[in-house]
């Protein structure tokens, strides 16, 4: 492993989530004013996913007062203290640029259902059929 190889993986973020084209976001960043530094928080729907490794970067979209609002994050970015997903949406195209010219609820995106795995523990549906196969006297 070459010497830049080798600090790019001690700068990368160890949990990041898994962003896609259409995801609803909650980016807080902080923001340096003077000597002071607080969180701003940008909440939009993820327009592209750019790049790969250190270099991978984000855009979110949202419109505020019928002003579309555009920011470009980088996903490692020291300056980006949390990125929590809201919403996973149902889109065929790797680029949302098509958004910028629709308002309202043209821009809407479907909701992508998330598909229950074998492997994760359903204790509840098993606690309701064990109830009911017991006869009652």
């Amino acid at each position: 492993m070459n010497v830049i190889q080798q600090l790019e993986k001690e700068q990368q973020k160890d949990k990041v989530p898994a962003l896609r084209a259409g995801d609803t976001v909650r980016v807080h960043a902080k923001v340096v004013e003077g000597t002071r530094e607080r969180i701003q928080v940008f909440e939009g729907t993820v327009i592209r996913v750019t790049g790969g490794g250190l270099r991978q970067n984000f855009t979110v979209r949202r419109v505020t007062h019928g002003v579309g609002v555009e920011r470009t994050f980088m996903i490692h970015s020291p300056r980006i203290d949390k990125i929590d997903v809201l919403r996973h949406g149902d889109v065929r195209q790797g680029r949302l640029y098509y958004l910028r010219g629709k308002v309202g609820k043209e821009a809407r995106i479907r909701e992508r259902r998330r598909l229950v795995r074998e492997d994760e523990p359903q204790e509840e549906a098993a606690g309701a059929a064990e109830e009911t196969s017991q006869p009652t006297e």
